[in-house]
């Protein structure tokens, strides 16, 4: 499949019918869910591996990540009424998924790759911290998505180095906001975010 006709199929996928503000429920939209999935495919962690999506929402990553050839997709997301657009989603498009209604810290399954778009922390602070300590736990390479602002660039490089990860900044792209909650002034804005791919140090023998 090419990365152009994944970003179109990923697009026309269902997104949130209602979606909640503390959850941060924005829709990952097509072209940056295919950019993300599509670096990954490069670097060989997806096709023939398990793979785990922690915050589904409507299963876009999840969903591209079986079409590119995954063996096996865990998708994790707490709100029921996502997680049952992510099932209609994935029937849509005749994909595989083991959907999950629970929270990124009671996954316990060790996998190959965890690709997300956490929670960028609008609305909470630091609610991207738990999904990515939960990527550390589970797996060695991790694609997450995080604003493309100097003070989350350090966090996310000092984060993962204290976690024995080492991040790689891997595209800087449009991320698109449609006016959906009462504290939205524009009908549509464009956040810079930026895609990352993080992987466990190697360790080293004393």
């Amino acid at each position: 499949m090419r990365r152009k006709h994944l970003a179109i199929l990923l697009s026309q996928l269902d997104g949130f019918s209602e979606p909640k503000p503390w959850l941060e429920q924005y829709r990952t939209p097509g072209d940056v869910a295919s950019e993300l999935l599509w670096l990954a495919a490069q670097c060989g962690d997806i096709e023939g591996k398990v793979i785990a999506d922690f915050g589904t929402g409507t299963g876009v990553l999840a969903i591209g990540a079986k079409l590119l050839g995954a063996e096996r997709v865990y998708a994790l997301e707490i709100d029921e009424a996502a997680l049952e657009i992510a099932r209609r989603n994935a029937k849509k498009v005749g994909v595989d998924i083991e959907f999950l209604n629970m929270d990124v810290s009671e996954f316990n399954e060790r996998v190959d790759t965890v690709i997300m778009n956490p929670p960028f922390g609008s609305q909470r602070k630091h609610a991207d911290r738990p999904f990515l300590l939960k990527a550390f736990e589970v797996s060695e390479v991790v694609y997450t998505i995080h604003l493309a602002k100097p003070e989350v660039r350090k966090f996310i490089e000092s984060f993962s180095k204290d976690h024995g990860f080492v991040p790689r900044l891997l595209r800087t792209i449009h991320f698109e906001i449609p006016a959906q909650f009462f504290f939205h002034e524009k009908q549509l804005e464009w956040i810079t975010t930026d895609l990352y791919r993080l992987e466990k140090s190697p360790s080293k023998d004393i």
